[in-house]
């Protein structure tokens, strides 16, 4: 009956993109009007980071049973989106001929294909944990053509999608997936009895950054171990104080700018039943230099309630909430040096290439492994192990071993150290009432 209705609501007011180029001189601005319901806001913007667009605006209001959203958004270039198939895709996924289902709305991130088997995986964080894995994945014939890593606050997560070498597409054997998954949760378990290890396989896909999020908020990552001073100084400002006069919660955040902040935090507000009814997002400003961001500060403002109507009601709540924004922010922080890995695919690649980091003393903190018409390209953030600055002449023997036009280095603290710190951004949250 809800799915009926909903889709009743959706033919009477069928959502409404507008698209305009020509009112902000360095940004496109995208207004989203739409039926409101829990996960649009989500929806919306998972649409726009999909896409690599990088919001440097938002207002949100959607108090009653409207949506209205606007977000200026550039590419990571820092110019106006004038690709008519990015456009056009935007208006298809958001507008009134979307094909999002009512049912689809819930589960924002969840898509389905059977071209190979997803893994997901969580356990203890570890040095060599990742080439531990894909060597076990390599022994099973299990090629890994996309994954993603995260670690954080001692534990790692990944999402994996790996295919069977003989046959190229999925996994379909139980016996052989039961296998995987009871081999590869023996990996992750390691000699650390005290926090659970974690491994599920699927036939479907997911949305890889959507999921990670839900499994490391699901794993309780945002309970910190012992912080050292170190860590004090890079952990984002977060607070949350009640608005009585409007009954509503106010969170306020300051914290470094990067690309997809804004979809981290309202995938866990929606992960923790929150719903934003108002906010603005102001990043006037930033610099973009070879594609990286330097010393930039972002300030974001939500007005919240939990999906019963209430907000905020005690200090644990506060604090949890604060908690889990904080490590929403931090999963995605990309801690070490950048290495980007080019050449053609294969079985066994990722296993051979980490297991060269292993071997140098290297462990990975971040990767992304993807593979487009038959190329690998990966990227690792890697650190020492011993927690020392990673040595030059270790890296260069490394590209050395594997292929100085394969691997290369993308970017370097003592880049980032030579751009001078820009002013905080401006927030704007006058103007809502």
């Amino acid at each position: 009956m809800d799915d009926e209705y909903e889709k009743l609501i959706r033919r009477m007011n069928p959502p409404r993109v507008v698209i305009d180029n020509e009112s902000c001189k360095n940004a496109t601005v995208i207004q989203v009007d739409s039926a409101n319901k829990q996960g649009i806001l989500l929806e919306v913007v998972q649409v726009l980071t999909d896409l690599n667009l990088m919001i440097t605006k938002a207002y949100i209001c959607s108090d009653g049973g409207w949506f209205m959203d606007v977000f200026n958004v550039t590419d990571h270039d820092g110019n106006k989106i004038t690709d008519e198939g990015i456009l056009d895709y935007i208006q298809k996924s958001l507008g009134p001929d979307s094909c999002f289902a009512s049912s689809m709305r819930r589960c924002v991130g969840v898509t389905s294909g059977m071209d190979h088997t997803s893994i997901e995986l969580i356990g203890s964080d570890r040095p060599g944990l990742l080439s531990e894995v894909s060597a076990v994945l390599t022994h099973l014939k299990c090629n890994v053509v996309n994954a993603e890593v995260w670690t954080h606050n001692t534990r790692a997560a990944s999402v994996m999608q790996v295919t069977d070498e003989e046959t190229g597409g999925a996994i379909t054997d139980p016996e052989r997936l039961a296998m995987v998954k009871r081999l590869l949760c023996n990996v992750l378990k390691g000699s650390n009895k005290s926090r659970e290890a974690k491994t599920a396989v699927s036939l479907g896909a997911t949305h890889t950054e959507r999921r990670l999020h839900q499994m490391m908020f699901d794993d309780r990552d945002y309970e910190r171990m012992v912080v050292d001073s170190a860590e004090e100084k890079e952990r984002p400002n977060v607070n949350v104080v009640n608005w009585h006069d409007k009954d509503y919660s106010v969170v306020t955040i300051r914290c470094k700018d990067r690309p997809k902040l804004l979809f981290d935090i309202v995938c866990t507000l929606t992960d923790m039943q929150y719903v934003v009814f108002h906010g603005n997002v102001d990043a006037e400003g930033q610099k973009l230099i070879r594609y990286i961001f330097f010393n930039i500060l972002m300030n974001i403002e939500y007005c919240i309630r939990h999906t019963d109507g209430s907000p905020v009601k005690s200090d644990a709540e506060r604090q949890r909430v604060i908690q889990c924004l904080e490590a929403a922010i931090q999963r995605r922080v990309s801690e070490g040096l950048k290495l980007e890995l080019c050449t053609s695919d294969r079985v066994g690649l990722l296993s051979d290439v980490t297991r060269i980091f292993r071997e140098n003393s290297l462990t990975v903190t971040r990767a992304e492994v993807t593979t487009r018409a038959g190329k690998a390209v990966n990227t690792f953030y890697v650190r020492d192990a011993s927690g020392y600055p990673v040595d030059p002449k270790i890296i260069d023997s490394i590209r050395q071993t594997i292929g100085q036009t394969i691997l290369r280095v993308k970017g370097s603290p003592e880049e980032s150290n030579q751009v001078p710190q820009e002013s905080p951004t401006r927030f704007l949250f006058g103007g809502l009432f």
